[in-house]
């Protein structure tokens, strides 16, 4: 009978490859294994077999009895919908590839479980990385327990050994009315995303503080969902019961863009000279010509840098103090305000 017959309906073992090559199981781990001692031509032969019968080593549970880690590493993103957690998925995912490690991604939009996190805990993780921003506390206790370092993108938890890295968003926010201000803007609104985020609290708070300072209030606060459409028809909220608004600041740059579309195409408001909008985050498409949004900068690759940073720290140095790095911001000028 064919040492072939019928392995092509499920994964093929290194048992299988052995009795296939007639060689021992040890020796096909060092046929895989860089530098280890075996015969050359036996060497070739496994490689030869391996080849016919489709056979991969098993690389996770190979680093797992080598090294003791997986090089899994889980992340919780953001809705990506919004454009800013899509784009910085993309980076950090192409980081962690180049320290080696496999990325695996959970969406943490709005309606994710506890059970569904841990659920990823099950696995043999190397670290779990949270951009998540509403999901609860708890994850750090389950993730304490196991052994499975926690890193935290976007908020701050204040949690023994949990690295934090967020943007200063009260910063942010100040930053972006101190430039309406300088504009004349005076009589401004906020345009805010999920209220249950602490992002959005932040830059809210930042918001308000920043017109107190300047003997101001707010003259309307609402709420959306961080989407481009949210944004185009939550301006018609803000213009309703004839406020008179000369600038928005927007909590993010997808609802920043929705407000210039229906500013121009609904109300026939000019931007800027009828109406400035400011966004938050620098998403790649604000900086388009055609766009061409003002908006505060919240820096991906800083934020990426840090994080991969703390991994590495992390993994070489498991006991040590948690870390919070705050990434400050920088307001970008350009034509809606």
């Amino acid at each position: 009978m064919s040492p072939f017959k019928d392995v092509k309906s499920r994964r093929v073992t290194a048992k299988e490859v052995a009795q296939a090559a007639g060689v021992s199981r040890s020796a096909v781990s060092r046929a895989f294994t860089p530098g280890a001692p075996l015969d050359e031509d036996k060497k070739k032969r496994i490689l030869q077999v391996s080849e016919q019968l489709g056979y991969r080593p098993n690389a996770l549970a190979a680093g797992l009895q080598s090294r003791g880690r997986s090089n899994l590493v889980a992340i919780v993103t953001g809705d990506l919908v919004n454009h800013y957690d899509s784009e910085i998925l993309a980076k950090l995912m192409r980081g962690l590839q180049a320290l080696g490690k496999w990325p695996v991604v959970l969406e943490g939009a709005a309606q994710i479980s506890e059970a569904q996190i841990l659920d990823v805990l099950a696995y043999p993780l190397d670290a779990l990385i949270l951009r998540g921003g509403s999901v609860d506390e708890s994850v750090a206790t389950h993730c304490a327990k196991l052994n499975i370092p926690l890193i935290v993108s976007g908020r701050v938890l204040d949690v023994d050994r949990v690295d934090c890295v967020c943007c200063d968003n009260m910063q942010g926010a100040g930053l972006a009315v101190a430039q309406l201000l300088k504009k004349g803007r005076g009589k401004l609104a906020y345009l805010g995303g999920l209220q249950n985020l602490s992002s959005d609290r932040e830059r809210r708070a930042g918001f308000e503080a920043a017109l107190a300072q300047a003997g101001l209030n707010p003259v309307k606060v609402i709420h959306s969902d961080y989407s481009y459409e949210g944004g185009y028809k939550a301006l018609g909220g803000l213009l309703a019961g004839g406020d008179q608004l000369d600038g928005v600041f927007c909590a993010n740059d997808a609802m920043a863009l929705g407000a210039i579309a229906a500013a121009r195409e609904k109300y026939a408001l000019r931007v800027p000279e009828d109406l400035s909008i400011v966004g938050f985050d620098d998403i790649a498409m604000a900086g388009w010509p055609s766009l061409n949004l003002s908006t505060v900068r919240n820096d991906m690759d800083q934020t990426v840098s840090q994080i991969l940073r703390m991994l590495t720290e992390r993994l070489d140095h498991p006991d040590k103090p948690g870390e919070v790095v705050m990434i400050p911001p920088t307001f970008i000028s350009r034509g809606s305000h």
